[in-house]
């Protein structure tokens, strides 16, 4: 199976990033990380591609001045590595039109909740306030809108009456870390076919 050209944006410390490193250096997913991409000098996520031989860039949005500004930064870079797949892993800025248009259903991104309920920066925190008795995972096309793109795969994550909001997360990233290579594998084979708000998943040949 030819290996897809992916990016990588992060703007923490990339533990959704490492899980798809290790499955693409263990064979288990057909891709090639050619970069990783923060919003955040400080992320960590950057010195995890660097430690794997991976081109890491940090885009600093404030002198671009504008989001779209900032985008144009970005796709100069997914442009020089001839980017098929861009993977939002925890990047915490909303995409405008520019890049969404760009890579139209190329785009999907991990959120820690399972949509459309808990939308936003705080999946893990909301619904733990909120006091659901079951949360989870969601992977998700992404469109115009903050995490209301056509969902890919979703995955449950029950909180035990024991639970700790600490546990609770800590057992919810280890779901992550399974469902997004998985959803990207997906990808990677053609099995993903949207119509209109569904996402289906073909068989395998």
């Amino acid at each position: 199976m030819k290996k897809t050209s992916i990016a990588v944006l992060i703007s923490g410390s990339g533990t959704n990033l490492q899980s798809i490193i290790d499955k693409m250096e263990s064979g288990h997913l057909p891709v090639v990380v050619r970069c990783v991409i923060s919003d955040r000098e400080s992320a960590l996520g950057l010195e995890r591609a660097r430690k794997h031989g991976i081109s890491a860039y940090f885009v600093d949005p404030k002198p671009c001045g504008s989001r779209d500004a900032h985008e144009v930064a970005i796709l100069e870079i997914l442009d020089k590595h001839d980017v098929e797949l861009v993977v939002l892993a925890g990047y915490m800025r909303l995409l405008t039109g520019r890049m969404i248009g760009r890579y139209r259903n190329r785009i999907i991104n991990i959120h820690p909740a399972l949509l459309p309920s808990f939308p936003g920066t705080d999946g893990y925190g909301d619904a733990w306030r909120y006091g659901v008795k079951v949360s989870g995972c969601t992977v998700h096309f992404v469109d115009e809108g903050c995490d209301t793109g056509p969902i890919i795969l979703q995955r449950v994550n029950p909180i035990e009456p024991d639970d700790t909001f600490e546990s609770f997360r800590e057992r919810g990233l280890k779901i992550e870390h399974g469902v997004l290579p998985e959803a990207i594998r997906l990808y990677c084979e053609g099995r993903l076919r949207i119509e209109g708000r569904k996402v289906q998943i073909l068989p395998k040949e």
